[in-house]
């Protein structure tokens, strides 16, 4: 069983919620970065992911932009991204999903980064500009080096799709709760438990709420459907906002805050 499956497992015998946190790789730079990482897991994440700065993040909103932005002016690169992971990896054993674009993976060439992210201790990948239907030269190789494919939902998103994503994905499935790019909102999105709803009624696998959570009232919300929340831009601003000093210290109490939601 993979870390991401054995999270899930203990979270549903222990009747709760999980917290998944995202951050940029090398935001606001690569040593921070490592510790904000570990920050995160003291500060109880049940699942971290990683994201892979790149030039042109189309999925992204200002606040994920600019931690963007900041990584690459500090050097943050894909392999540089892949040897943080592995000195996180060496301390802690909380599950790993790199989010990525194509283009780094395919400019590494898939079946090399997949063995590369499999080597630092990644335990999942999800590639965010590539569709499902068009997903099998960068899943075969994620498949073939233990790692688990994992794909996004949208409210537009077809029950027909939802199955696809589900037979090609493993891990869980991450719903995003409204169209348009990520960013902090003051509540959740209206149709969000509806959106649950119909991806549960499509597959078997956890499914992770997304997109404007920023406090535990949002992250309980995203739980009372889903099986657990991300929460990543307001994390994100979280670092912005304290990093000059103490951005691990500050990240750290904030997770603890949004788990007391659950």
């Amino acid at each position: 069983m993979t870390r991401i499956a054995e999270t899930f497992a203990r979270l549903r015998r222990d009747g709760k919620g999980g917290l998944i946190t995202y951050v940029t790789a090398g935001d606001p730079d690569p040593r921070t970065s490592l510790d904000i990482l570990l920050a995160l897991a003291e500060g109880g994440a049940d699942i971290m992911e990683v994201g892979v700065p790149f030039s042109d993040p189309v999925a992204d909103g200002p606040v994920i932009q600019r931690a963007t932005e900041r990584a690459l002016a500090a050097g943050m690169t894909l392999r540089g991204t892949l040897d943080l992971v592995a000195q996180v990896r060496a301390k802690v054993e909380t599950p790993i999903v790199l989010f990525t674009y194509a283009n780094p993976v395919l400019r590494m060439e898939p079946a090399a980064f997949a063995a590369a992210a499999r080597r630092a201790g990644v335990d999942g990948v999800l590639i965010l500009d590539y569709p499902v239907e068009e997903a099998e030269p960068l899943r075969a190789p994620l498949v073939a080096a233990g790692l688990d494919p994992i794909f996004l939902i949208s409210p537009t998103t077809s029950d027909e799709r939802i199955r696809q994503s589900s037979e090609l994905g493993a891990g869980f499935l991450y719903a995003i709760s409204r169209l348009g790019v990520t960013g902090v909102r003051d509540q959740l999105a209206p149709d969000a438990a509806t959106l649950v709803q119909r991806v549960k009624a499509q597959t078997t696998l956890p499914v992770a709420l997304g997109f404007g959570i920023s406090t535990p009232g949002h992250v309980a919300a995203a739980c009372a459907h889903a099986d657990a929340a991300v929460v990543g831009s307001a994390i994100v601003n979280v670092i912005a906002d304290n990093r000059r000093n103490g951005a691990p210290d500050a990240v750290r109490e904030y997770v603890r805050w949004l788990k007391s939601g659950l």
